[in-house]
């Protein structure tokens, strides 16, 4: 029961690492780098990276980041508790907080983004971009900084676990 115990913990502190890693990515390097292009260029990466993103593997971090940490807490919990299982609570907690401003804030803004088309005028471009790229940015960094959060508790539960 401890090696999966264990097992659980260490696969939700990866998963969790990695969503926070591809949030601190989008916040480092592609937004940065997309904020120096032009807007036909923003418009269009961003629809199609809107698309590329939703996948198996994103999917199955994105998801399995929350179904590991709650079975992580739950087979802590299980087992008599221990040091980390609050740590582990705090992470699910946290987690679970990245799903509801990805899902309440940057997949509007991104839907928004994708229904606007790829309008031919400029004035429309910018138009587009501006309704997108302030807020979701934000957003953005809101989560990267709750995911790291999240992904800071778990850690701090492996150390725990010994």
């Amino acid at each position: 029961m401890q090696e999966i115990q264990a097992g659980t913990l260490v696969a939700a502190t990866l998963t969790t690492g990695l969503s926070a890693g591809l949030y601190y990515g989008f916040a480092c390097a592609v937004m940065p780098g997309l904020a120096r292009s032009a807007d036909r260029t923003f418009v269009e990466t961003m629809q199609r990276i809107n698309t590329a993103i939703i996948n198996g593997w994103f999917m199955l971090l994105f998801l399995g980041s929350l179904v590991l940490t709650a079975a992580a807490a739950a087979l802590q919990f299980a087992g008599g508790g221990g040091t980390g299982a609050a740590w582990t609570v705090a992470a699910l907690v946290l987690y679970s907080a990245v799903l509801v401003i990805t899902m309440r804030f940057n997949v509007p803004l991104n839907n928004r983004l994708d229904a606007g088309g790829r309008p031919e005028d400029d004035a429309g471009l910018a138009a587009l971009r501006a309704e997108f790229e302030r807020s979701w940015v934000r957003w953005n960094t809101v989560r990267t900084a709750v995911n790291a959060a999240a992904f800071g508790c778990l850690a701090w539960a492996l150390v725990l676990q010994g």
